[in-house]
């Protein structure tokens, strides 16, 4: 987690990392005129503070910021990644465990795709690890209808344009066929829009099922489908180069989903 400033921070970042809201969200309380700092309601996030302020949300005192944390997620299919949903679909945040704070997507899987999804607390490492020079590989399992040989997939392996849009070369290997099916393993080092579905259907072979297994160094592994778990804070630090003074090294242990009552 990003130590604060001896200048201090903006006010939407540091609603952000207390968990009350994300910082779109901030500043649209701070809009509203929701939000005072040493009492005063403010009425821009133009505002740096810093730890000596006192800044209140709806007229509670915020705590301290919570330190950065990182979870494992198996996302079911059927469920949109974002927090609201105009369409009124289920949403990855409405069946998360409980006990689970405030937390944010790392880019998202569509509502048909399943499988590892990051989670976090902190607007800092979610920026980092959506950045394209990050470039970490993010490998998936796809069951395609058809029988496809290599020559096949090579367009996807150079590169291939959909729809005038253009899509890096992807790593492409044929798991197994079975029966009218096959599975394919694919890596890519990008995540556009629907990628993998709208390559493979160019080249003539829809999707039925795909799964993401890995994002660089996190893996899906054996978690449970809705089930969560957390990334350790020696792995952040040598992962993702994180400060973790003050973290509790502590087992995280991996929770089971318990549906809130409707």
């Amino acid at each position: 987690m990003t130590s604060p400033s001896p200048d201090g921070d903006r006010i939407a970042k540091v609603i952000a990392r207390s968990g009350r809201a994300s910082r779109r969200e901030a500043e649209r309380l701070i809009a509203e005129g929701r939000v005072r700092v040493n009492g005063k309601p403010i009425d821009s996030p133009a505002l740096n503070v810093t730890v000596a302020d006192k800044v209140e949300v709806d007229g509670t005192l915020l705590g301290p910021p919570d330190n950065a944390r990182l979870w494992l997620h198996h996302k079911p299919a059927g469920l949109v990644t974002t927090a609201r949903d105009e369409k009124g679909r289920p949403t990855v945040f409405e069946r998360l465990p409980e006990g689970m704070p405030r937390v944010v997507s790392v880019g998202r899987l569509d509502i048909n795709s399943e499988g590892l999804l990051l989670l976090t607390n902190d607007g800092d490492i979610k920026r980092r690890l959506e950045l394209p020079a990050t470039g970490w590989l993010r490998k998936y399992r796809a069951r395609i209808n058809g029988s496809p040989s290599d020559a096949d997939l090579e367009p996807l392996r150079r590169g291939i344009e959909v729809e005038g849009q253009r899509f890096r070369p992807m790593e492409v290997r044929i798991d197994r066929q079975q029966g009218a099916n096959a599975w394919l393993t694919i890596g890519l080092r990008e995540g556009k829009n629907r990628e993998i579905r709208r390559a493979l259907e160019a080249v003539g072979f829809p999707v039925g099922r795909l799964i993401r297994v890995s994002f660089g160094p996190f893996r899906l592994g054996d978690i449970a489908p809705g089930a969560v778990e957390e990334v350790k804070p020696r792995v952040l630090r040598d992962q993702l180069g994180l400060s973790t003074e003050g973290f509790a090294e502590k087992r995280a242990p991996r929770r089971t989903v318990r549906r809130r009552p409707s």
